[in-house]
């Protein structure tokens, strides 16, 4: 009989967390860079903290919807490799690892002293939670939910520093995760006409409505970003009447991924693309560079 060794059953426990999916949590950023209070040291390490509080969080959402969906995760071609549904990881070591990444989320609120992130984090917590147990069996609602959840890491970046963000943060960064949440639907309804199980909720999706809802999403988050750069009062705070420029990379980092997920048709993942198409990183690199010249430097 072979021992297990401990190192393999640390990497499962990592791999359980999906520390990968981290990325997500940069929303929390957002307010710190467009609030010209980046360079502003306490607010960094204020939004920094924030970050490792919805780490936290998100590594116990993903180990609760693992727990929730382990029996169909074992007929996924893909999901079925997954620590807790390949057997690596047993239930119970997965619950108390739920339960202790989500009171470390908490604590991280304790620590920041802050009522409203703290507030704004239970709120994730039991929005996902709901989104596990329900939502995401709804059509629309489960995208809209999700994407909702992008909306909360912006407000929870800002409310530590004391930066509410503008209505046009909110509104772009939910169109953005909106037009994303489709993307992967798409996928998901792939693998239905390979052969795959499928969830409730695809039962109100089909390609054609899909692929019609992300290419109206596309076409309203480039008319709301470029209406966002030109505005008044955008231009009054920033002090920069070049930011409309840097609406070429959000246009084509839409496009490119409009193109992995219709031509390429790997959109399963959102992080996974991100992190494996070096087109894309470029362009988000572009992006928030030229954003914080215009932002911070040349203030024309």
């Amino acid at each position: 009989m072979i021992k297990e060794t401990a190192e393999p059953k640390i990497k499962n426990f990592i791999r359980l967390a999906r520390p990968h999916q981290y990325v997500k949590n940069g929303f929390v950023f957002l307010p710190i860079i467009f609030g010209h209070q980046l360079f502003n040291a306490d607010a960094f390490f204020l939004v920094v903290v924030a970050f490792v509080g919805f780490c936290l969080a998100s590594s116990a959402v993903y180990v609760f919807n693992d727990l929730k969906d382990m029996n169909e995760d074992r007929a996924h071609p893909v999901k079925c490799h997954r620590p807790l549904a390949s057997g690596q990881i047993t239930l119970r070591k997965a619950i108390w690892s739920a339960g202790l990444l989500a009171m470390g989320s908490l604590v991280v609120g304790l620590i920041l002293s802050s009522w409203g992130y703290l507030i704004i984090l239970i709120g994730y917590l039991l929005l996902n939670t709901a989104y596990s147990l329900k939502l995401k069996h709804i059509a629309i609602i489960d995208v809209v939910a999700v994407s909702t959840g992008f909306v909360l890491r912006v407000f929870a970046g800002g409310v530590v520093i004391g930066i509410l963000p503008t209505h046009w943060l909110v509104l772009m960064t939910f169109l953005i995760a909106l037009f994303m949440s489709l993307a992967k639907r798409r996928d998901d309804l792939l693998l239905v006409r390979a052969g795959n199980s499928a969830r409730k909720s695809l039962d109100g999706y089909n390609l054609e409505f899909i692929s019609g809802a992300m290419v109206i999403m596309a076409a309203v988050t480039i008319v709301s970003y470029i209406l966002y750069t030109v505005s008044p009062d955008v231009v009054h705070k920033h002090g920069s009447t070049h930011l409309y420029l840097t609406s070429l990379w959000v246009i084509i980092g839409l496009l490119r991924y409009m193109q992995i997920t219709f031509v390429r048709e790997k959109s399963g993942s959102p992080t996974q693309v991100l992190l494996k198409d070096p087109f894309l990183q470029v362009v988000l690199g572009l992006w928030l560079l030229s954003s914080m010249i215009f932002i911070y430097v040349a203030r024309v």
